[in-house]
Formats: C-alpha cells, sequence, structure tokens
C-alpha cells in the first residue's frame, strides 16, 4: 500500500532561490524523446498500460445521467473484445484492463457512483470529481471548500481540484499553502486530492516549480498540468519541471507524490511521450496509476485505433471505437 503524503511545515527557503532556465529545459524535453521512440513490438504493451492510467473524463455543460453511465461502461471496457482477444486478454471480474478513474463535475458523481454499483464493479474504478470552482478557481474559498465536500458526500474518491492562480502571480506563497491545505482537509481520509495547477497560467517555469511544491507541501497526493480549458495544457517542458520537484519532494520527506497531465493528451505518441518521460526521470515505480494518470476524453480513440493496427495489421475507422 502507498503512504500518502501528509504534507509538511511550509518551507519558503526552499523556494527562495529558485530559478528555471526555458531554453534549458527545452533542450531537455528534444533530447529526451530524440535517442529514445519505442519500437512497434514494445508499443502494444505500453500503450495498455496507457489506458489503465486513464482518468476517463466528461466536462461538458451538457452532460446528463446517460453520457456518464455510457461513460462508466466504457472506463470499464475501454476496448472492443475481440480487440482484447487477440491481445491476450480475456474480460471478465479480473481483467485489469480497465480505466484508472472517470472524472465528471461534482452534480454527475452521484451517477457514475450509482452506474458503478449497478455494474458490480464499484472500487475497481475510482470517481474523480473537478472541484473548488472549476476551471477558473475565482470563487470564494469557503464555496471551494463546500464544492468538495458535496463531492465526496455524494461517492467522489478523488477530487482534482484548482488552484487560484493569482496567488502565484502575486507570490502569496502563504495564503496557497494555506488554501490548499484547508482543501486537502475538505476531502476527508479517504478521498485523494490532485491539484490542478493550470500551468499554462503561472507566467514562468519557475513559478511552476514553486506552485508545484506548495501543492505537495500542503498533502496534495497529485499534482496536475491543467484544467484543460487553458490555452496552454500539458506539455512536456511542464511535465520536467513538474517530475523534478515531484523528485526533489520525495529526496527530502520522502513522500510520492502522482503526476496527472490533462489537456491536449489526444495521440497515443503522446501518452507513450509521458509515460518515458515518467520512466526517465521518476522511474518504474511511478509507472502505476497510483502515481501516474493521463487526463483525457478523446485520447482512448486514438489508442484503440492504434492497438487495433498492432492487431490486424490495417488502421480501423474512429466511429468503430467511439463511445456508443
Amino acid at each position: 500500500m502507498l503512504e500518502r503524503n501528509t504534507g509538511c511545515e511550509l518551507d519558503l527557503e526552499w523556494l527562495k532561490d529558485v530559478n528555471i532556465n526555458l531554453t534549458a529545459i527545452k533542450d531537455e524535453a528534444e533530447n529526451l524523446f530524440n535517442s529514445r521512440f519505442l519500437k512497434t513490438e514494445y508499443q502494444a504493451a505500453w500503450l495498455l498500460k496507457a489506458v489503465a492510467c486513464i482518468d476517463l473524463t466528461t466536462l461538458g455543460g451538457d452532460d446528463t445521467h446517460s453520457n456518464v453511465s455510457r461513460l462508466c461502461h466504457k472506463a470499464y471496457r475501454p476496448l472492443a473484445e475481440d480487440l482484447l482477444n487477440i491481445l491476450g486478454f480475456q474480460y471478465n471480474s479480473d481483467c485489469p484492463i480497465h480505466t484508472a478513474a472517470v472524472c465528471v463535475y461534482p452534480s454527475k458523481v452521484e451517477s457514475a457512483v450509482t452506474t458503478l454499483k449497478k455494474m458490480g464493479i464499484s472500487g475497481k474504478i475510482n470517481v474523480a470529481s473537478v472541484a473548488t470552482g472549476f476551471p477558473s478557481g475565482q470563487m470564494p474559498l469557503q464555496t471551494r471548500l463546500e464544492e468538495i465536500k458535496y463531492a465526496v458526500d455524494k461517492g467522489a474518491t478523488e477530487i482534482d481540484i484548482v488552484i487560484d492562480r493569482s496567488l502565484v502571480l502575486t507570490g502569496k506563497w502563504e495564503t496557497l499553502y494555506q488554501e490548499i491545505k484547508q482543501m486537502k482537509e475538505a476531502c476527508g481520509s479517504e478521498a485523494h486530492m490532485k491539484s490542478i495547477l493550470a500551468t499554462g497560467e503561472l507566467g514562468n517555469l519557475s513559478n511552476v516549480y514553486k506552485a508545484s511544491m506548495i501543492a505537495m507541501m500542503a498533502g496534495s497526493d497529485f499534482i496536475k498540468t491543467s484544467t484543460g480549458k487553458e490555452a496552454l495544457n500539458a506539455t512536456i517542458p511542464f511535465g520536467i519541471v513538474m517530475c523534478r520537484a515531484i523528485h526533489d519532494y520525495y529526496v527530502k520527506y520522502g513522500y510520492k507524490v502522482g503526476l496527472k497531465p490533462a489537456g491536449g493528451i489526444r495521440t497515443s505518441k503522446d501518452a507513450l511521450k509521458w509515460l518515458m518521460l515518467i520512466k526517465e526521470l521518476l522511474g518504474d515505480e511511478w509507472l502505476t496509476s497510483e502515481l501516474f494518470r493521463l487526463g483525457a476524453s478523446g485520447l482512448l480513440t486514438d489508442i484503440e485505433q492504434n492497438l487495433y493496427k498492432y492487431a490486424t495489421g490495417c488502421y480501423g475507422p474512429a466511429y468503430q471505437f467511439m463511445m456508443g
């Protein structure tokens, strides 16, 4: 059992001299993949790993009980049965090929929980919910805390909170720390908390590192790149900086914190790059759904197309793999 991050006292001295070179990070991102890319025979296994780390997401204004229910069914059976058979798996109660979670708005948590119960798979797939004034984080703190409590009360086992970016941009680190700490308390002892940094809106990479560290000090179980609603979402440079922060925090405090890139991850190649980044910078121990997630909605379709190509030698049309 993974020991959860309990957080620590705020240590602003650690952050005082942080200065990250954008050019160096971009060079590292480019060099990371220049000499390493998975050969065809290994891609299928890595893509199955990616499926198991997906938080299958619907965050639309037109979400209904019906489409949340379909999302849950797709999460449990993300790949066609005949395709899985070719790959050497069979769907049954012990089949490991399902997504890590479904992610919905707080008002749809009950629909997801009810559907998973009816399917008899409660506990196999987590129910995650965005909260705290998603995607802007610009609501009064008490309102954001009540939103967390509402989602947890309805059965959410994971809460994706979003930070107030203005606190980062104005250097109010103690306020940010205290807010996230209260959000962790609102999650209770059972629900895991993922802190969305909205990296594309933090101004620079030094702020990304500092916000990552503050979120972990305040007790975050995961740090997450984006809401998916920003102009700039999950990029490898952001991922490198966040991985460095996770590594530094682990070395100093001994707690393993997870990473969740989200927003703009649409292709199998995108997913493979993130998996490789985790393996290179954090190691194999982070290559599980306990410590790595991919926030995505359309990614699964592309992965299934690529697995179909691997299994049969030809691509199937996209509509063949979309949720029915």
